[in-house]
């Protein structure tokens, strides 16, 4: 008993020593594996450091619950127990409390999938499905995350059917500039071409933006209106910020140049007819219409007098 207890105990210890081991190595291999600015951005020091804690966390746990559950059974048969009924009867608990506790075992099981494939981490903005925001916390059957409006949502992994991350690889920021259809093209795309040279010179748009500001061309002309299609590819999570300084810039380079931005569905074009008013030739609605005004009250017959006593 004694020879079985230290051997559990030994192989324990050096088992979780290599797993530690196993998992260090492997975080400096994947460090050192991408050498561009591009790969240390989307997986950075403290990201690769909580991966590998969680994933020697429960790797350490299984080998722990596998090496002692087996020495704990051998320890017994040598007081010459008969383990038989007392396998029997852990596995009928174990059917019992898998049936009872399966949603926790799917959390379980979705969060080693999701820690294990680095479907995103702490920082990370996301659309869960169920909800979305930034990542502050990754758990193994819950995933924490903070809201647009501040709201922090508690999301079991069990019920991620599909993860978007918005914080790997690069954004894109696309902005639809409508002006009349009537404007200079070539006006309208020097603009656009001066906006987005001067903006990605200054600072802190030139470290946001990962690429030149294009103008694609029309996405789409109507017979009022044309939208202008303009796109940079952006550090991940700055698109919105992009997008909206580049709006504030183009509305005012726009002003400066007398060129109109509209919106909505149609704009009355310079020089056309006003629309008839439809109401126009609609009489104003007459006070002998209603049977219980003054007019028509005063209008109606006089009834006759009654005869009776």
């Amino acid at each position: 008993m004694l020879l079985i207890v230290v051997i559990a105990v030994v192989l324990r210890a050096v088992v979780r020593r290599a797993i530690t081991k196993l998992i260090e190595r492997m975080n400096r291999r994947s460090g050192s594996s991408g050498g561009t600015a591009l790969s240390g951005l989307l997986v950075n020091a403290e990201r690769r450091r909580q991966r590998s804690e969680a994933i020697g966390s429960v790797l350490r746990s299984v080998a722990s619950f596998l090496i002692l559950g087996t020495a704990a059974l051998m320890v017994l048969g040598t007081f010459q127990i008969n383990l038989a009924p007392l396998l029997a009867s852990a596995g009928v608990a174990g059917v019992a409390i898998g049936f009872g506790a399966r949603n926790l075992v799917t959390d379980f099981l979705s969060g080693v999938f999701m820690i294990l494939e680095d479907q995103y981490g702490v920082g990370d903005s996301i659309d869960a499905g169920v909800a979305s925001g930034e990542v502050i916390e990754v758990g193994l059957r819950v995933t924490k995350l903070r809201g647009v409006d501040g709201e922090i949502w508690y999301v079991r992994n069990g019920e991620v059917k599909r993860i978007g991350n918005l914080s790997q690889g690069w954004s894109t920021a696309g902005v639809d500039v409508t002006v009349r259809s009537g404007e200079d093209l070539d006006k309208v795309k020097e603009t656009l071409s001066a906006v987005g040279e001067r903006m990605s010179k200054e600072e802190p748009w030139n470290e946001m933006l990962w690429g030149p500001i294009e103008t694609l061309g029309l996405d789409s002309v109507l017979l009022d209106s044309m939208v202008v299609r303009v796109s940079a590819k952006t550090m991940p999570g700055k698109s919105l910020t992009v997008e909206r300084e580049l709006r504030w810039r183009i509305k005012r380079a726009f002003d400066a140049a007398g060129i109109a931005i509209v919106g909505g569905a149609t704009v009355p074009l310079e020089g056309a007819p006003a629309a008839a008013d439809p109401t126009a030739g609609v009489a104003a609605p007459s006070a002998y219409a209603s049977t219980v005004s003054p007019q028509s009250m005063a209008a109606s017959p006089i009834p006759p007098p009654s005869t009776s006593k």
